[in-house]
């Protein structure tokens, strides 16, 4: 089967709707789908809810989605590098559910098995337990936390064969397979796509059955979020 679209316009154009939840893959700047980002945002969709790791920078990333108000809620682990979604937030304008980074990425990962809620140690004693349900096992307290589906995954990764088998590169791997399980259709962005047959299958890193589109971007910016540079010697 090849799931190959033309590119990242229509890849979306028939799946992205108006209150959707949408999972995105990166950390940071690190492994975001850019094409298919900006793809997402000339649809003109609104009233999003984001599942990411951050909502990138003011001009990068899902930034550019809060830019043009098109995100009303965000479920994210960490926003300090973001303006835009500071000032939105305390002026009531997003809502945002912060999540400790472990317990999103077993949110994702158990909603794309099929496991509908886990207990976890992190975040005790904390506001993230607040109004949750708690239970003691073997002396310790745990607090019950539900896991995490998307209506749309958007997903980056290296590598594909027509079929959507998938070879994540180095940390970029980070967040984007367990955004891929959880989303009822995911689409990757990926530099490179190969015949079915040409990665070898000890290679894979995820298989074609979580994915339904492929998109090619072969020449990503991979924009560095933050730079820092040795000081020239006098």
């Amino acid at each position: 089967m090849n799931k190959v679209a033309a590119n990242a316009q229509e890849a979306l154009a028939d799946i992205v709707n108006n209150n959707q939840t949408i999972a995105v893959g990166g950390f940071g700047l690190c492994g975001i789908p850019e094409a298919l980002i900006d793809a997402l945002k000339d649809t003109g969709v609104k009233g999003l809810t984001c599942i990411s790791n951050n909502a990138g920078i003011d001009d990068f990333g899902l930034g550019k989605l809060l830019k043009t108000k098109q995100i009303k809620k965000m479920i994210a682990s960490y926003v300090g590098e973001n303006k835009e979604f500071e000032r939105q937030y305390l002026n009531g304008e997003l809502e945002v559910e912060l999540t400790p980074q472990g317990t999103l990425a077993e949110k994702l990962r158990s909603g794309g098995a099929g496991i509908p809620a886990f207990f976890t140690q992190t975040g005790v004693g904390t506001l993230i337990a607040e109004g949750k349900e708690t239970r003691e096992f073997k002396g310790k307290e745990y607090i019950l936390e539900h896991s995490l589906t998307a209506d749309v995954a958007l997903v980056k990764a290296y590598k594909a064969d027509k079929a959507g088998n998938l070879v994540f590169r180095k940390t970029a791997r980070n967040f984007n397979p367990e955004c891929a399980v959880a989303g009822k259709f995911t689409v990757v962005e990926v530099e490179q796509i190969v015949e079915v047959g040409e990665i070898d299958p000890d290679d894979i890193h995820l298989p074609g059955i979580y994915v339904n589109r492929i998109v090619l971007n072969a020449t990503p910016e991979k924009r560095i979020e933050q730079l820092t540079l040795k000081a020239a010697e006098a």
